[in-house]
């Protein structure tokens, strides 16, 4: 079978190698293995990549077809887009025509053209991966709304299936809700936590505005001003590290790590009580899945699928996504929305929780429960049925 995937994610090159963002790569190796050569679709940068957050394809049958990164945001890129789109929907064209099954990375300017050109392809076996927030009430660019309904659009898009996050009423026939893991079966355990201060949270993700770490520091701020000794440790790169390090200074409770590889992650779920994400958009909150699986009670804010992998509250701390983005608002001419609403809010929640250990153990251990069903080798094995032809017995 010849493979091709369409994606927005850039790659480096190092010799015959192609490295990109982790998480994409180590989930493309598990596809890649049940094919016999693959054709990526992608955006290629000339440098490499020499971080925890990149890994190259496990695949030694590999064609890569260079394509330009766009985007719609100022007046220049439009132009710039508009005479490059030509040349990368006729170089997606050409892939589609060589492939024996398409796959399709969405949300993203990339996924968009290649949602349009898959339905001139119509008897192509297709798969597409919806990394964003499917929830159908959601505020979302145009662009992804566009993409949800061409792929949702059975009459546009034949012969495909479209995973998605959470399990969303009233979609149509091709939409299968679908979760992705980072452990194996082998990785199971048991872990009882020992709910005891000083309280470890942490915070696993880019140091980016939409993730919110700061919330996170100013929550287990607000925590010991109360006389509940907490401490957070974050982990992750971005363009906040610089405020967030000014914000930690004279803090010894505030930990920041950098990027950091899983196994280091593994042992921090391990020995933390709480992961925060007080995240204002998500598709699938990778990092609250993987400290679920570990007993790490999370709190999250009720966006996409969290909800539904929270079980509404009973296995971890839901955050009011409006009081989120709230925060630090101001309208014209009126008061000022209380920046510490959410915050407060959540620690009245914590140090409710706090003050029943019992409730703590039970809510780690359904979280534990929860997210120790999807393994790697239940994700591959999903996997492998996508790719099998229908009527064909593996």
């Amino acid at each position: 079978m010849r493979f091709a995937i369409f994606t927005h994610v850039v790659h480096f090159q190092d010799g015959n190698n192609y490295y990109g963002y982790a998480p994409y790569i180590r989930e493309m190796n598990l596809w890649l293995q049940h094919v016999e050569k693959v054709e990526v679709v992608a955006p290629l940068k000339c440098k490499g990549m020499d971080s925890p957050k990149s890994l190259s394809y496990r695949q030694s049958n590999l064609t890569f077809t260079a394509i330009s990164s766009f985007d719609l945001l100022k007046l220049h890129s439009i132009l710039l887009a508009v005479l490059t789109i030509p040349t990368i929907f006729f170089r997606i064209a050409g892939a589609m025509q060589r492939a024996d099954h398409l796959h399709l990375r969405c949300p993203g300017n990339i996924g968009l053209l290649a949602a349009i050109c898959q339905i001139f392809f119509p008897n192509k076996p297709k798969t597409a991966k919806y990394a964003g927030n499917w929830n159908p009430e959601a505020k979302q660019p145009l662009t992804y709304k566009l993409q949800k309904w061409i792929l949702s659009n059975t009459f546009l898009t034949r012969n495909m299936t479209v995973l998605v996050y959470g399990n969303w009423p009233e979609q149509s026939k091709n939409i299968l809700p679908f979760s992705t893991a980072s452990f194996k079966e082998t990785e199971k355990e048991e872990v009882i936590k020992d709910f005891n201060s000083p309280y470890k949270i942490l915070f696993v993700g880019s140091l980016v505005k939409g993730k919110q770490p700061l919330f996170a520091m100013q929550l287990v701020e607000a925590l010991n001003k109360k006389s509940i000794s907490a401490e957070l440790h974050i982990y992750g790169e971005g363009p906040l590290k610089n405020d967030l390090e000014k914000e930690a200074e004279n803090k010894d409770y505030i930990h920041l790590h950098g990027n950091k590889a899983l196994e280091v992650l593994k042992q921090a779920y391990k020995d933390a009580h709480f992961l925060i994400l007080a995240s204002k958009s998500e598709g699938w909150p990778k990092a609250v899945a993987e400290a679920m699986f570990f007993g790490c009670i999370p709190i999250a804010t009720t966006v996409s699928c969290v909800p539904w992998m929270l079980g509404g509250g009973s296995r971890g701390v839901l955050i009011s996504e409006g009081n989120v983005l709230n925060e630090n608002r101001v309208e014209s001419g009126k008061r000022k929305v209380d920046s510490h609403s959410a915050v407060e809010e959540t620690v009245e929640r914590l140090i409710e929780l706090i003050q029943d250990p019992e409730e703590m153990r039970k809510m780690s251990l359904e979280a534990q429960q929860w997210s120790q069903q999807y393994t790697l080798e239940k994700f591959e094995a999903e996997i492998k049925k996508l790719l099998v032809p229908k009527g064909v017995r593996p």
